[in-house]
């Protein structure tokens, strides 16, 4: 799925009940706030919970050795911090198609 497609999917889900009076581009300025603002909330280090859905976080990840592929020798790849998504389970068990019980969660 593009971003142009989920704009189509949110101009469809709107209008059904908002009706015809939102348009195409007004649903693509909602996205692009939307995924902006994850951006921004990453950018400052920011983690961002959707419930449902998952959360998004920032991961440091550690100094370590790598070999350059070409010449085979061993090169520093510097400590760096890299986003990641981590799904709610419920989103986890819709995608395993698999019937997801709230009352079973143990946190």
């Amino acid at each position: 799925m593009t971003k142009s497609d989920l704009v189509e999917r949110v101009t469809e889900s709107i209008s059904q009940t908002a009706g015809p009076m939102i348009s195409k581009k007004d649903c693509s300025r909602v996205v692009d706030a939307f995924l902006d603002a994850i951006k921004d909330a990453l950018q400052e280090q920011k983690n961002i919970e959707v419930r449902g859905f998952g959360t998004f976080k920032i991961r440091n990840r550690k100094t370590r050795m790598a070999r350059n592929p070409r010449t085979g020798e061993p090169v520093e790849v510097s400590a760096r911090p890299v986003p990641v998504f981590k799904p709610s389970k419920e989103l986890r068990a819709l995608v395993a198609d698999v019937e997801y019980d709230p009352t079973l969660d143990t946190q």
